[in-house]
């Protein structure tokens, strides 16, 4: 629909003009229907009116007037809503490669208003600038504090408060490999602590990392510090309980907040970790005693992460054990964007409406969803979209409506839904074959076919009937736009399409001694496989180019590099067997084993097997 502003608070104003710059097609100076913006203390966060030719919205906080606007795009007419949560929230990695461009982080930030979603952090272990610190963020794109004040304006125009998300313990690693921070280093990837000049340096980060938001609030990270207190530590100060260097550590930097005028919330897995026996996070067996509960410092958050129940009763059960800890928690689902080349929605809104379910139950305030980008951060940021309209559909409504969901999806991203929902059965498919539910599915099996050598085919046993996920790529691809943020994933199914049962065709051919047909699948398919992968490197190029920050980039290249060597390595010495100079293809004449057992598909990282069986790297 065409629609005119007719009139807004100064408060909305900006934000509008923003939306106006981007989306013409839905915004005219004539001829559209007129839109009236009034502010309110109703009980209801927004409530929308239509009558002939006119639209009043009425709204309590500013980022409900957009969440309004939003669901008025989608084709919304006379509804009402009220959000469940003071803090609907996202965070976004910017840490494993791909840090996000300001201009993409803003368009990212207009759909995220027009969803309703008024809380945004950026996810930054070492990709800020530290005054004095200038390996912080080396060649890895470090945003400047210009880059972050930017940010954090642009997103206040829509009622959106932007925060720091960092580290002060664990997940170091990139900042603690180069000399320069050696005396720092408690093990690879954990910082020491106890030690004066940690909290120095401590303070100097949280000082960065704060200054350019307005907001008071930080995440202070703290999650999977591993090893805490077992490398330098232990042997400076010898061997000391878990907890206690935990929660002293956290004293330490909890003070260092305070002085600066920050309200601080760690991750809390590491109190439940250290009570197990076992290290498991979401162990119900787990203890944490009395006396280390009395010592968490007072003031600071706990966030509960959970990724991965689809069982409203865990949920409850664990927030309650987080209320326990003495404070009330904030709760952190999960996007299920890691480790594969897009987003796993079923599995995404499966884990969600779980954790949205209880949360409501058991009426917590803040919630926020993660968008991790683990393994390389192959994916496509935008395939997030329809996991965070879901989430955002939770938080203003008991629960959520299909029909609602792919309207308000249209209205906030002018996209369609089930387009991008099919896009994600380049993992998915192969769900059909195993005893799982759809929306249980975890595996990603478009990332391992892809990267697995071509000669060597390690991960082949993996995959039941290959025809037939040969045969689902290949229709995925066709059923997919070519242009857009499409392009990519609709590529990634033509290349798979191709590469999923080549190297059982070659060997097939050539156990057989049928040298006519090897030589039809190398001049044929392999050929075409060399172009599908040309060809999809460059759109993942283009794409990680519009929406990511060059440094990064440099690791995909490599394993493009390396699979695309690895093509023209195999087509060699098919030409050589078929010419006579070698007698033989040793990769061919190997008995393939199913290294991984199991009921379902395997999840694989491109740090584990899938590129060679060799533990060098």
């Amino acid at each position: 629909m065409k629609i005119i502003i007719e009139a807004a608070p100064a408060e909305l104003r900006a934000g509008l003009a923003e939306l106006q710059a981007e989306s013409l097609q839905h915004f005219a100076r004539a001829g559209g229907c007129a839109v009236r913006f009034a502010k309110t203390a109703g009980t209801a966060s927004l409530t929308v009116r239509q009558t002939t030719g006119r639209v009043t919205i009425e709204y309590r906080r500013p980022i409900d007037a957009f969440r309004a606007l939003g669901r008025l795009l989608g084709g919304g007419r006379d509804f009402s809503e009220t959000c469940k949560f003071t803090m609907l929230g996202a965070m976004i990695d910017c840490s494993r490669n791909a840090v996000l461009r300001p201009d993409a982080a803003e368009a990212f930030i207009r759909r995220l208003a027009l969803m309703g979603i008024n809380v945004l952090m950026l996810y930054t272990e070492d990709t800020y600038e530290v005054p004095g610190e200038p390996m912080f963020g080396y060649l890895r794109g470090a945003y400047t504090p210009a880059e972050l004040r930017r940010l954090d304006r642009y997103a206040a125009k829509f009622g959106i408060e932007m925060f720091p998300c960092i580290q002060a313990l664990g997940h170091l690693e990139q900042i603690l490999q180069w000399p320069a921070y050696r005396d720092y280093v408690d093990n690879t990837s954990v910082l020491l602590a106890k030690q004066e000049k940690t909290y120095l340096l401590l303070e100097k980060m949280i000082r960065a990392a704060s200054a350019p938001f307005r907001s008071k609030r930080i995440h202070i990270g703290m999650d999977e510090a591993h090893g805490i207190g077992s490398g330098r530590y232990r042997e400076l100060y010898g061997e000391k309980s878990a907890f206690d260097i935990l929660n002293a550590h956290l004293a330490r930097v909890r003070k260092i907040c305070l002085g600066l005028g920050l309200r601080p919330m760690i991750w809390s897995d590491m109190y439940f970790r250290i009570g197990s026996k076992t290290h498991n996070y979401y162990d119900l067996k787990a203890d944490i005693p009395r006396k280390v509960i009395a010592q968490i410092p007072k003031g600071v958050e706990l966030v509960y992460w959970d990724y991965y129940h689809h069982d409203v009763k865990f949920y409850t059960e664990f927030i309650k054990r987080h209320r326990a800890l003495g404070s009330e928690p904030i709760m952190a689902g999960g996007a299920w964007t890691w480790s594969r080349f897009w987003t796993l929605l079923p599995k995404a809104f499966s884990v969600t409406d779980a954790c949205m379910t209880a949360c409501k139950k058991q009426h917590l305030r803040e919630v926020f969803l993660t968008l991790w980008g683990d393994d390389g951060n192959e994916y496509d940021i935008f395939s997030a979209l329809p996991a965070l309209q879901h989430f955002a559909e939770h938080g203003y409504a008991d629960k959520v409506d299909d029909k609602l969901l792919r309207a308000n999806f249209r209205g906030a991203c002018d996209a369609d839904f089930d387009v991008y929902c099919r896009a994600a059965t380049l993992d998915t498919f192969a769900a059909r074959k195993y005893p799982e539910p759809l929306d249980h599915y975890a595996a990603n099996p478009s990332k391992w076919i892809l990267w697995q050598d071509p000669a060597l085919g390690l991960l082949d046993p993996q995959i039941d009937k290959p025809e037939a996920h040969a045969a689902h790529f290949a229709k995925l691809a066709r059923a997919l736009p070519t242009t857009g943020r499409l392009e990519f994933p609709a590529r990634m199914a033509a290349t798979l399409a191709i590469k999923t049962t080549l190297r059982q065709k070659l060997v097939t051919a050539y156990k057989s001694g049928n040298r006519r047909q090897l030589t039809a699948l190398m001049n044929g398919d392999l050929v075409r496989l060399q172009k599908a992968v040309d060809e999809l490197w460059k759109c993942h190029r283009a794409m990680w180019l519009a929406t990511y920050k060059p440094f990064g980039l440099e690791v995909l290249e490599r394993r493009y590099g390396g699979l695309q060597t690895r093509l023209a390595s195999l087509r060699l010495t098919l030409r050589d067997y078929l010419a006579g100079k070698t007698p033989s293809i040793p990769e061919f004449e190997t008995k393939l084993v199913k290294a991984y057992q199991g009921p379902t598909l395997w999840h694989n990282f491109w740090t584990g097997r899938a590129a060679s069986p060799s533990c060098i790297k």
